[in-house]
């Protein structure tokens, strides 16, 4: 392990046992990214709860480049094994969430394309929106996240997502949009 470690055991003797798990799960960490400058992990003794009896706490801190990671909480478990799998579980998860975001890997979410509803088969469950180029969509009732499909109307302003599958335009997750101020619908 390259990393410093910094083991603290508060209102509890020191446990070789103890800092062999936590080397363990620390040399994990640094194996999944050499970016981790330090590391300090913070093993608390029971304390006494009055709903939960005795449970150790342990606390995750990595110092990494571009910033610093900790398990979100003190973690806390009967078996101090456990508390200390699930810290460094929290903290693993954060560190591979930013190192996702450094590589760009994280998931570019879709924009949602403007448009009005131009035509309802209120029978059929389907619609059609026309977005501000003039290009329509279908969409159906399952597409709609809100209002329900009875309540839509010819002419309202919706958002929603733009599929351009092997079946022509379709709206995915259509609802209905915030107009801005001033804007009014356009007559027909």
């Amino acid at each position: 392990m390259q990393m410093p470690l910094q083991i603290t055991f508060s209102d509890m003797p020191r446990s070789e046992a103890i800092e062999a798990d936590i080397r363990r799960h620390a040399a994990k960490l640094d194996e999944f990214s050499g970016r981790i400058m330090s590391c300090r992990v913070t093993v608390k003794a029971p304390g006494r709860h009055k709903l939960k009896g005795k449970h150790y706490a342990v606390h995750v801190d990595l110092k990494v480049k571009g910033g610093e990671l900790a398990s979100t909480r003190h973690h806390e478990h009967e078996d101090v094994h456990v508390a200390i799998r699930d810290a460094f579980d929290a903290v693993r998860r954060r560190l591979e969430d930013q190192v996702r975001r450094q590589r760009g890997q994280t998931k570019a979410h879709q924009p949602l394309v403007h448009g009005r509803v131009v035509g309802l088969l209120v029978e059929e469950g389907q619609g059609f929106i026309e977005d501000a180029e003039g290009n329509q969509y279908y969409f159906d009732r399952a597409s709609l996240v809100q209002p329900n499909f009875e309540k839509l109307t010819v002419g309202a302003a919706v958002e929603f997502l733009a599929d351009l599958g092997t079946q022509g335009r379709q709206a995915k997750r259509v609802s209905l949009a915030a107009e801005p101020a001033g804007e009014h619908s356009p007559e027909a």
